[in-house]
């Protein structure tokens, strides 16, 4: 029933004024018979109403036969619908959805703690969370646990907004947009200090990695789809990287559940002092011991053995360690104080990426050659880049952005004198589904936060 809808099936007269005392069997009947008729009238209006950000049912229902009460909406906030499967209700926050103002004035004190995990035996050593001197190490670093933070909190919410806009039929260049236009106004974008850390990721089915639509591109988000959702937020360079996979068909279920599974053994099993090669062979066993039915046919849940997790450095996504997804990796060791993106993908395909489709994706080489340029539009477009980007990623939807819209030419010539490098898609074989998740962990002294831990995921 909607809001200030009257009941369309009220009770017959003779049971709201029954004519002579009812016997307790009678009674209880009536009960059983006006609890029924409540819930037939709530499964034909859909079995719920607008309720709160985190899927809270309405604590005062109207009465049978009655008017309902219609309820206040929270102001500045829309209507949430979380159409994605096998994410979590929001409950962490009390912040309607949709709410532009930005973090830090939402939280001008302390900003939120990620999912805190104690170190074991095997990952760092059972006495480090009461040890006084890594205590006193961790509070050297307060200001950029602070900062990370700021991100992931501005992360939180611009998710929780998306996942109630993205639903079939919606075009991918017009979610990007929101998407990206609401994580400005949360970080409270300010140049290189606080912004969108890389384009907004929307790779579908054997897309498994790094497309987003250029202009021009009028791809739909279908029903039968699977798409990997990756942004990142920055707040001093210190970078959140987190990422989905939004699917509405159940048969995906199974695949969406392995990489979220093995996702979560890789942020389990990492910690000071791991080799990166075990936790790629953690990962492995808990993905490959999935199978998922498609049209008849079962596959195994394959690791895409050519992509990794990485170390994340101030204004730099990829720091140089590599966190593998299957066994045989290198035995390089994590370290304390580093930060890491666990991530993992799974394939019905080959388990195997190559680069396919139109470039979206570019970024500055952290240490760029000093090459000299002929062309005046390259130079131009170079000194753009450093004062916009630097070594960020960016993509060619937001050079048009800012007014850089005759920037092809340029662009390749930078590429291929090797100062800024260029990230085409990454495809596994046609027909098959990609899936993928993503969390920003840092090795505390103390602890390991798993910095971009939320409610959904």
């Amino acid at each position: 029933m909607s809001e200030g809808e009257k009941d369309t099936n009220p009770q017959p007269d003779q049971e709201q004024q029954p004519a002579a005392p009812l016997s307790k069997s009678a009674k209880k009947r009536a009960r059983k018979k006006a609890a029924a008729a409540a819930a037939a009238a709530a499964a034909e209006n859909g079995g719920t109403t607008d309720a709160a950000p985190s899927g809270e049912s309405n604590p005062n229902p109207a009465p049978s036969g009655g008017k309902k009460k219609k309820k206040k909406k929270k102001k500045g906030g829309i209507e949430f619908e979380q159409p994605g499967r096998l994410l979590g209700n929001w409950r962490r926050s009390g912040v309607p959805v949709g709410n532009e103002t930005p973090v830090h004035k939402q939280f001008p004190n302390k900003f939120p703690v990620g999912e805190i995990m104690e170190y074991t035996e095997h990952n760092g050593g059972t006495s480090r969370i009461t040890d006084a001197e890594k205590r006193e190490t961790e509070r050297l670093s307060a200001d950029i646990y602070e900062d990370i933070r700021r991100a992931a909190e501005c992360h939180r919410q611009v998710r929780k907004f998306s996942q109630s806009i993205i639903k079939p039929g919606i075009r991918l260049i017009d979610m990007c947009e929101q998407l990206e236009d609401m994580n400005r106004k949360l970080v409270a974008e300010d140049g290189l200090k606080a912004g969108i850390a890389f384009p907004t990721g929307c790779s579908i089915n054997h897309v498994a990695a790094h497309y987003t639509p250029n202009n021009g591109d009028d791809t739909v988000l279908g029903e039968d789809d699977v798409m990997k959702v990756d942004f990142g937020t920055q707040v001093n360079g210190r970078i959140i990287d987190c990422a989905w996979t939004v699917s509405f068909n159940p048969k995906y279920d199974n695949l969406l559940a392995a990489v979220k599974d093995a996702t979560n053994t890789g942020i389990k099993v990492a910690g000071i002092d791991v080799r990166l090669c075990d936790v790629g062979e953690a990962i492995q066993e808990v993905m490959e011991s999935y199978e998922v039915e498609l049209d008849g046919k079962t596959y195994q849940v394959k690791p895409i053995r050519n992509l990794n997790g990485h170390s994340i450095g101030p204004y730099q996504i990829h720091a140089g360690k590599s966190v593998p997804i299957v066994k045989g990796g290198e035995a390089t060791r994590m370290e304390e104080g580093e930060f890491f993106a666990i991530e993992t993908f799974g394939s019905t395909g080959k388990g195997y990426v190559n680069e396919d489709l139109e470039c979206s994706h570019y970024m500055k080489k952290y240490v760029a050659p000093h090459v000299p340029l002929r062309m005046n539009r390259s130079k131009q477009l170079l000194h753009f880049i450093n004062k916009e980007f630097d070594t960020l990623a960016f993509c060619r939807r937001w050079l048009d952005r800012k007014g850089q819209d005759k920037h092809l030419m340029a662009l390749k010539n930078l590429c291929d004198v090797g100062i800024v490098d260029a990230y085409p898609p990454l495809c596994d074989i046609k027909g098959c589904y990609t899936a993928q998740y993503e969390h920003t962990i840092c090795l505390k002294p103390t602890c390991k936060e798993v910095i971009s831990r939320g409610d959904d995921y």
